[in-house]
Formats: C-alpha cells, sequence, structure tokens
C-alpha cells in the first residue's frame, strides 16, 4: 500500500478531520509564500517585510505599510486551487469538521468552506478605527493612498493579525477545540515555525496526523503519513 492509498483509508474511515494550513496552501494559486527564495521575506524594499507588517509600523508609517500591502498582500482576484476545492468537497459530505489557517486570503470561503478559523484574521474585513463602519478589501485596495472611513474620515485597518499583535481569542479556542476533537490532523502547507500558531497542534490526541509540506518540519517524525509535495497535488489524488 502506497502513502496515498493509506492517506485514503485514513479519510474513509474518518469522520472527524480537521485540516491544519500554512502559506503553503495558497501558493499552488499564485500567492508567494513567506519564507521560500522567492518568498516575500526575500524581496527587495525599502523596509523589511516583517517591520512593514508591525503594528508600530502601520501605527507610525501607514502610506507606506498600504503601499506594501495593498501591491503585495490584496490578491483579490486569485482562484482556489485543487486543495482548496478538495477540502471544500470534505466538508460537504460530512468529513472534514473545520479548517484552521494561518492564511489571510479567504481561499478557503472562495471554495465553498463554510468552517474556516483564520488565525492570522483576513484582508476582507476591515474597520474604520474611528467609527468602526466595516469596509470590503476592494474597498482598500482601490483606495488612494490610505484608505479612510467614507463617513468620519478616520483610517481604515485590516482585520489582519499584525506583528506585535496577539491572535483573537475566540477564534483560537474554537481551533483548539476542533483540533483537540478531531481523530485525523492534516497539517500543510507551513513550516510549523510560526507561534502560537504552530503549537496549535501539540492540542491534537487523535488516531492520525498526516503532514504535506514541501519541506521538512520539525513535526516529521511525530506523523503517521509524510508527503514532501505540493498540497493540491496530494489532495487531489484523494477520492470522496
Amino acid at each position: 500500500m502506497n502513502d496515498i492509498e493509506k492517506l485514503q483509508k485514513i479519510i474513509d474511515s474518518s469522520d472527524n478531520i480537521v485540516f491544519f494550513g500554512g502559506a503553503g496552501v495558497s501558493t499552488e494559486s499564485g500567492i508567494p509564500d513567506f519564507r521560500s527564495k522567492d518568498g516575500l521575506y526575500n524581496q527587495k524594499y525599502d523596509y523589511p517585510p516583517e517591520q512593514i507588517l508591525s503594528h508600530t509600523f502601520f501605527m507610525r508609517n501607514t502610506a507606506e505599510f498600504y503601499r506594501y500591502y495593498k501591491d503585495k498582500m490584496l490578491e483579490l482576484d486569485i482562484e482556489p486551487n485543487p486543495a482548496h476545492k478538495k477540502l471544500a468537497e470534505l466538508e460537504r459530505v460530512g468529513k472534514l469538521k473545520a479548517i484552521v489557517t494561518q492564511n489571510i486570503d479567504g481561499l478557503h470561503q472562495k471554495a465553498g468552506s463554510k468552517i474556516v478559523y483564520e488565525l492570522h484574521g483576513t484582508v476582507h474585513k476591515n474597520h474604520c478605527q474611528n467609527c468602526s463602519k466595516f469596509f470590503d478589501a476592494r474597498y482598500v485596495k482601490s483606495a488612494e493612498a490610505v484608505p479612510r472611513c467614507d463617513e468620519c474620515g478616520g483610517i481604515i485597518k485590516p482585520d489582519v493579525v499584525l506583528y506585535e499583535e496577539g491572535l483573537d481569542d475566540k477564534t483560537v479556542r474554537k481551533a483548539v477545540n476542533a483540533v483537540y476533537r478531531a481523530d485525523a490532523l492534516i497539517i500543510a502547507g507551513t513550516s510549523l515555525t510560526v507561534y502560537p500558531a504552530a503549537g496549535m497542534v501539540n492540542y491534537f490526541g487523535g488516531s492520525s496526523l498526516i503532514l504535506i509540506n514541501r519541506d521538512p518540519t520539525p513535526m516529521d517524525g511525530k506523523a503517521d503519513l509524510v508527503f514532501h509535495e505540493k498540497v493540491g497535488e496530494v489532495l487531489s489524488k484523494i477520492k470522496v
């Protein structure tokens, strides 16, 4: 029995699967990750991305933050790839109970997934810091320089978790509960080096742990199955 057949057997015998995903889930849709040689952290800007995407930088240099953010983070016409679509299919048939994602692109929802816990927030929700009015991502993308509220003129901030900011407690609790209750956990497209999100896997007490990542991770030795391949290529071979 090869590894794909083993994965198929796990999925067939499970009715509480949770998927934990990182940037590698969306790279096949054309969204760059952070730490690979072509990733956002290896591109040249006036400031390093870790500094630009911090709370302090947003507050002190909002125009430069948005110049980078709108150029590199707001990929609004990208479509879901086979990984997103297969996960939505697994949810529809009752196999997959939740997706926990480090991504902010909203592609899981675009593919049809309903239960998605976005640990780092989403580009699709934005609020005026003054009056809390909601704005969608296209309003932010189309704004000249710094997007401002069309009612009070306040600066709009995306609902993404910047460096120096904490994760949303309610989202974390729901994600931890889903991972804890799962009988199978699929971790994909993440180096498992970004905390506290990476620590989420420590709550898993189920029977089957599957890792899908292009490069080795610190958890490889603890997994029942390991695929060093693209996420979409592996999941697209699964029959639902």
